[in-house]
């Protein structure tokens, strides 16, 4: 297509594009309210009260020190990540303030560059019209991810135990309280115990109380009189998801109302999780529900998150059971900002930023939606008919949530989903293609309508992870690149029919040019699109959106070397097909890929093809896919050379001093084979389980490995949910699909355990089966201290209890996962192995000493 330079100055109509009628909205707001039932209203309007967002730290700790460290402007920074909540619609914004670097010993407030930072944080979200809920005291050091600081602050001092018990410490605490919500936010003229903004109130990050009940509610009760001391009429809202034994403490102490937390996947796995995880939050169950509704409390969720899931499906489903438990407001925890996000060091457990991790950007922009539309309380039933609900659908396949309103189209990916009534569409999100918008880069963008044949498109850069985010890192290490390429898009929209015209609107973004039918090129920036013929002056237009017409911020390019993404599979069947597929990305224009392929001294070299910017692919050659090991490395020629991996490494293995030795290896099968979907040398870091010190792995003799697992007991007390029924489990998963790779399991008819006992009397322990839908089907079956394989006829497997793993945090969240499914096992849903020591166990036996050490299980 032929493309024009447009010259397009934005400063002539930036007046029409001020937050003037959302300040006036702001000034409108009066304090929120509880009411007689525990449901937050708005005291101007007696509404409902509705709120989703994130957390966001960086006026504070490891952010700001790593702002300073590059020579960037923290408030320019803060800048660009706002407006991306803008376009995520959300209205909600929680921290927990580093009281640590903003307080002395006695609690005396100290105004600092941190707080002169969160300031500023705080009047850019209210010009946008986002509430916050503060949490004043977070009792953490200031170091993570890096060691601590020695601040100046009490809770430096004290420590969190002692905060909590300790006379000075509580003194300090109250000074401290009283002063925060008294200071004068200098940004916008009021004190944070006034802003119409501000919800609530949390007093504290998870203090993990130890006291006892009349100990724990002096304590509480001192801070929230601290706190309203300051004619403060926010509600105060305390956290309850640890040391929930005091839950009657409390909620019937001052608070209005609980704060919540959930990571439904635990946290540090140190490695991405695999396999369906939406058992995982089927429902958010509050033991001590109760409680709260006889004393008429509130209920927020101060932090949540999937973590080390680099998926979007399980965001809407956390929405949705927080909705039917009652709870009106919840953070995602946490953004991370855009200038860390290449490294992911700031929490690697978590990974969130639109530019960085689209997908999940858009799933938090559906969930923001689902709290706003899904009524609190309702029911939604049992997985997996709650997948579908209201306007809203979520798929573990594909990795798809949607939100499908009729005005309103957002898919987090690829989604086949036809919207309701594309005429009527107002605002489309998207990531990958739909019917509507076809794409082939690697970034979000996103439509409004502006008016009938005009429409704003914004279009987000291409991120590509190169490495498991999830791990350990460093600022030194970059776990994703970002790239800005031109990609071809196709949209499908009525009211702008074909070849429309596109004209750039940010600044320095002065490209004009008409689309070729309803396809054209298109890079990072925003523009306004028009249909052929159509009339339009953008300077007249009444924006009604809390962001300007014009604006756009991205991550600009950091592609600074070549990279290839690539996972060989692991194991194929002869005369199977087998397909190369990799993502490549260089600083230098590509010239060619090529793999050089080896099996048996056959030797082939084969060229991948572009199938756009990033993905190639090639088909492996027949003659290649005998009996043997597989092995290739893939050359990528670009402008500034040839670059050879696995490893990256300069030249290609044709040059006389190319020296690496790395290969990518499949292993190719007999037809027949058996199927080792666990072996303990290569499988057992991904075993997914509760920590136990015993657990290890150990060699057994020559090239033989085992997992074993050793217990004390069967059940010990949880010191933050003190309360819970004992259950006499203990449970750990594998997830064998990726191992698979193109081989079918469908036709075996038997499991074959090598496993053996670990204690002097026989073990019990059950192996089950697992489906992508979490149904399990196992059997019991009893080891001796002799290493032996024992046989399971796959008809001999019966429905199981699974176990919801990894363990959530809360603790109080069940144990086993309820399901609605009743149907048989299909092998072909089959994802994941369970063993379970505690079925099976005599009551006398149950606190004894347990132990096994398994090898490997194979089908056949």
């Amino acid at each position: 297509m032929k493309k024009l330079k447009l010259n397009f100055s934005t400063t002539a109509f930036a007046l029409f594009l001020a937050f003037s009628g959302l300040i006036a909205q702001n000034q409108k707001k009066t304090d929120v309210y509880v009411d007689d039932s525990g449901i937050m209203r708005w005291g101007h309007n007696d509404e409902e009260v509705h709120g989703f967002g994130v957390n966001y730290s960086a006026p504070f700790a490891h952010a700001f020190r790593s702002a300073e460290k590059k020579g960037l402007d923290i408030k320019a920074e803060m800048d660009k990540d706002i407006y991306h909540f803008t376009r995520m619609n959300f209205d909600l914004y929680r921290l927990h303030v580093w009281d640590t670097e903003i307080s002395d010993k006695n609690g005396n407030l100290i105004e600092n560059e941190h707080l002169d930072a969160f300031d500023y944080l705080l009047n850019e979200l209210k010009k946008r019209d986002i509430n916050f809920v503060i949490t004043p005291i977070a009792y953490w050091g200031n170091g993570w991810p890096e060691p601590d600081e020695d601040t100046p602050g009490f809770s430096n001092k004290y420590g969190k135990e002692n905060s909590l018990t300790d006379p000075e410490a509580i003194k300090a605490q109250q000074n401290y309280l009283s002063q925060f919500l008294n200071h004068v936010n200098p940004y916008t003229g009021v004190a944070y115990k006034n802003e119409p903004n501000l919800i609530a109130f949390e007093v504290s990050n998870e203090p993990h109380h130890r006291g006892t009940p009349e100990e724990v509610k002096s304590f509480i009760n001192k801070m929230v009189k601290a706190m309203k001391s300051t004619g403060t009429k926010k509600p105060v809202f305390y956290n309850v998801t640890h040391s929930t034994q005091l839950a009657e403490t409390y909620f019937t102490s001052e608070i209005d109302g609980g704060t919540f937390q959930w990571y439904p996947t635990g946290l540090g796995f140190q490695k991405e999780l695999e396999g369906n995880l939406l058992p995982n939050v089927n429902d958010y169950n509050i033991p001590f529900d109760n409680i709260i509704k006889e004393n008429n409390k509130a209920k927020l969720v101060y932090e949540f998150d999937a973590a080390d899931v680099n998926k979007s499906y399980m965001y809407p489903a956390m929405a949705r059971s927080f909705r039917e438990a009652g709870v009106q407001l919840a953070t995602h925890f946490a953004y991370d900002p855009t200038f860390l996000a290449y490294a992911n060091t700031e929490y690697n457990t978590h990974y969130m930023n639109l530019n960085y991790t689209p997908h999940k950007a858009l799933a938090l922009m559906i969930a923001s939606e689902i709290f706003h539309e899904v009524s609190l309380n309702e029911d939604l039933g049992t997985y997996p008919e709650n997948l579908e609900f209201g306007d809203f659908k979520i798929s573990y396949k594909g990795d798809v949530a949607t939100y499908n309103s009729g005005e309103k189209f957002i898919y987090t990916n690829s989604t086949e989903i036809k919207p309701k009534q594309i005429s009527e569409l107002k605002e489309i999100a998207g990531h990958g293609n739909s019917q509507i918008v076809k794409y082939d880069g690697k970034g979000a963008y996103f439509l409004d309508k502006l008016e009938k044949g005009v429409w704003r498109l914004e279009v987000m850069p291409d991120p590509i992870l190169i490495k498991d985010p999830f791990g350990s890192n460093s600022l030194d290490k970059t776990v994703s690149v970002i790239s800005w390429k031109e990609n071809k898009m196709e949209l499908y929209l009525e009211d702008l029919a074909e070849n429309f015209e596109v004209s750039g609107l940010n600044e320095g973004n002065n490209v004009f040019f008409q689309a070729e039918g309803k396809a054209f090129e298109i890079s990072p920036g925003t523009y306004l699109l028009k249909a052929e013929g159509k009339e339009f002056d953008i300077s007249s237009f009444e924006n009604d959106k809390n962001y300007e017409v014009v604006a756009f911020e991205a991550q600009k390019s950091t592609v600074d070397n070549t990279y290839l993404v690539h996972e060989p599979l692991a194991y194929s069947t002869t005369n199977e097909p087998v397909k190369i597929k990799a993502t490549i990305v260089a600083k230098d224009s590509i010239n060619k890929v090529e793999a050089w392929l080896e099996n048996a001294n056959n030797y082939e070299s084969i060229e991948l093809n572009a199938e756009n910017n990033y993905e190639y692919s090639a088909e492996v050659p027949e003659e290649l896919l005998k009996h043997g090991f597989l092995n290739y490395r893939i050359i990528v020629s670009t402008a500034g050379g040839n670059y050879t991996f696995p490893g990256g490494v300069e030249g290609s293995p044709a040059d006389w001093d190319f020296h690496s030795k790395q290969k990518f290896e499949t292993a190719i099968l007999e037809k027949g084979a058996p199927v080792y979907l666990f072996d303990a040398a290569t499988d057992s870091e991904k075993v997914v389980r509760q920590w136990n010190k015993a657990n290890n792995v150990v060699p057994v003799g020559d090239n033989e490995v085992e997992f074993q697992v050793k217990l004390d007991k069967l059940f010990e007390k949880d010191i933050e949910n003190l309360n819970a029924e004992p259950i006499y489990d203990y449970s750990f998963r594998y997830n064998f699909s990726d191992k698979l790779g193109t081989r079918s399991i469908s036709d075996k008819n038997k499991l074959i355990i090598e496993a053996r006992s670990l204690v002097d009397a026989r073990e019990k322990i059950q192996v089950a089966l697992v489906m992508q839908n979490g149904a399990a089907f196992g059997k019991t079956i009893e080891l001796t201290d002799e290493i032996q394989e024992i046989e399971i006829d796959l008809k001999d497997l019966e429905p199981v209890k699974a176990v919801t793993l990894p363990r959530p945090y809360p603790g109080f969240l069940p144990y086993y996962f309820d399901h609605s499914y009743s149907g048989d096992l299909k092998l072909e849903e089959v994802e994941s192995l369970q063993f379970s020591i505690g079925p099976g166990i005599e009551q006398e036996q149950l606190q004894q000493s347990h132990g096994v050490g398994i090898r490997s299980v194979r089908i056949q």
